[in-house]
């Protein structure tokens, strides 16, 4: 399944308060996400106020548009948007910067394809058994 990655910043003064907001998401914005396709979806913010999230979705443009049809999206992104800075007036979940995955350990440590099977020497064109 397809993982995404963005970035928000939060403002630093509405920290406190943004944590509080997600301990206790309203359960109607956490189906809305499930049933529009929104998986291992998880919020991570530092000390500065940077926000980073992380989705698994298979198509996110299509989960965010299912999103975006849905009436407690548009009040929870109407009660979001204040905790951000940088997103122009957008809804924070239109104003977010996705991040290019670069390197993940799963694939790298995946097992190679198997090698094609050896040929043996002696069914090679040229080979001794060629002369016999």
């Amino acid at each position: 399944m397809p993982r995404y990655c963005f970035t928000l910043q939060v403002r630093k003064d509405r920290m406190t308060e943004y944590v509080q907001r997600h301990r206790a998401v309203w359960p109607e914005m956490c189906q809305a996400l499930h049933e529009t396709g929104w998986r291992n979806y998880s919020l991570f913010l530092r000390e500065d106020g940077l926000l980073v999230g992380y989705v698994e979705s298979d198509d996110l443009a299509a989960s965010q548009t299912a999103m975006a049809a849905t009436e407690v999206n548009a009040r929870w992104q109407a009660e979001m948007s204040p905790f951000f800075v940088g997103i122009d007036a957008r809804p924070p979940d239109e104003g977010f910067w996705l991040l290019e995955e670069v390197f993940r350990l799963d694939d790298q440590l995946a097992p190679a394809p198997p090698a094609p099977p050896a040929v043996p020497a002696t069914s090679l064109p040229g080979s001794r058994a060629d002369h016999d």
